[in-house]
């Protein structure tokens, strides 16, 4: 039988794909015959700067199923603002519904923390892990009962490759007509431990509790394309007041600290699988609408799946690992599905314009916060996902 220079190489250094590498680091033989390749990036600063710092303006709302993963990794980074409540409402519209951390037994719903920081705590712990680096852009081939990558510098071929990031899912896409614009405020009127949702008839709207202060609220804002290039631009003063309408009064006024940033928004979902000897996860399997903060979450529960499928056959890495990435899809593909389904409906359905529409939503946040049978089922879906 050839043999192959890795067992796995994982393509994409993002969290998912740091986090694979030192889950299955964990469960192999050999860590070293583990590979995790991306392009060479600057190292990132380590955390404890100012909410404006950071080469990333991204926060990440991480629940509290993925901090138990991290932590089990020894990745979980040193700065979170928990969220114990979150506050779901809809502009100019009845209805809300409270989600609280003491009805589901858990010590929190879920905890914010800056990108750059998971980010740090991930190589940081994949510095002492065996795992092998490669810094390259690799394009996977299959090749036989092999993958082979192929980069600039040469070639390298492993049983098994991973698409983590930097290949966007081709399958069911769908265009929003909606950027976010995230950005971090200070509020003159705090609540720790609180996270709010709100809908407006342009998009979603959340402010969630910052880790580098407890006045800090992440700011992301889905608007029209022309609105969020509008208020990219606006003066500080002109953005705050604006945000602080359609916010309402809840955390009093609100004062910009960082500068703002503008994302598209879309939905790409593709299969687990690409072929016999690849597999996606991530972003790289879905990219999904920011609202109710679930693509990284769903991205780890595609991480634990996989490293535990494949837990067996590291064991046994020269066997076929077929039945092993069979068994991987099976498991992800009801939690997958629903997850997408929820973030792909609730942006659209709120922002219809459609008064009776509206008004169904308000009706339906109302029913949630009367019977906890409703609220809970849909909050143990956004804190740990469906189990297999």
């Amino acid at each position: 039988m050839n043999t192959a220079d890795f067992d796995v190489v994982i393509l994409g250094a993002g969290p998912a794909g740091n986090a694979l590498a030192l889950a299955l680091a964990h469960k192999a033989r050999d860590p070293s015959r583990i590979a995790l390749a991306s392009p060479a990036a600057p190292r990132l600063p380590q955390s404890g700067n100012t909410a404006s710092a950071g080469i990333d303006p991204r926060c990440l709302a991480l629940n509290h199923g993925s901090r138990v993963f991290l932590e089990t990794l020894n990745a979980w980074p040193q700065a979170a603002a928990d969220i114990q409540q979150v506050h779901v409402s809809q502009r100019n519209r009845l209805g809300r519904v409270i989600i609280d951390h003491r009805e589901l037994n858990v010590p929190r719903l879920g905890s914010v923390v800056r990108y750059d920081d998971v980010l740090v705590a991930l190589q940081n712990a994949l510095e002492s892990s065996g795992v092998t680096r490669i810094e390259a852009r690799a394009q996977p081939r299959l090749s036989g009962q092999h993958v082979e990558c192929r980069y600039e510098g040469g070639v390298v071929t492993a049983r098994l490759a991973v698409q983590s990031d930097g290949a966007r899912p081709e399958g069911l896409q769908r265009h929003y007509g909606q950027h976010a614009v995230l950005s971090n405020v200070r509020a003159s009127r705090p609540q720790p431990g609180w996270a709010y949702e709100r809908f407006t008839q342009t998009g979603p709207l959340a402010a969630l509790p910052h880790p580098q202060g407890n006045d800090i609220y992440s700011i992301v804002w889905c608007c029209s394309p022309e609105q969020a290039e509008m208020l990219r631009g606006l003066p500080a003063a002109e953005f705050d007041r604006l945000l602080h309408e359609q916010f309402g009064d809840r955390l009093g006024s609100f004062e910009s600290v960082s500068r703002r940033a503008v994302f598209p928004l879309a939905l790409h979902a593709g299969p687990s699988r690409i072929n016999a000897r690849c597999i996606a996860i991530g972003n790289a399997a879905q990219t999904l609408h920011p609202v109710a903060g679930q693509g990284l979450n769903l991205g780890l529960r595609d991480v634990a799946q996989l490293a535990q499928s494949l837990s067996r056959w590291l064991l046994r890495p020269e066997s076929n690992p077929d039945p092993f990435c069979v068994e991987f899809t099976r498991r992800r593909r009801a939690d997958r599905w629903l997850t997408i389904a929820i973030t792909d409906f609730l942006p659209r359905v709120f922002s219809t314009r459609n008064p009776l529409v509206e008004h169904a939503g308000g009706a339906a946040l109302l029913a949630m916060d009367i019977f906890p049978p409703l609220r809970n089922q849909l909050a143990r879906q956004l804190l740990e996902g469906l189990r297999s």
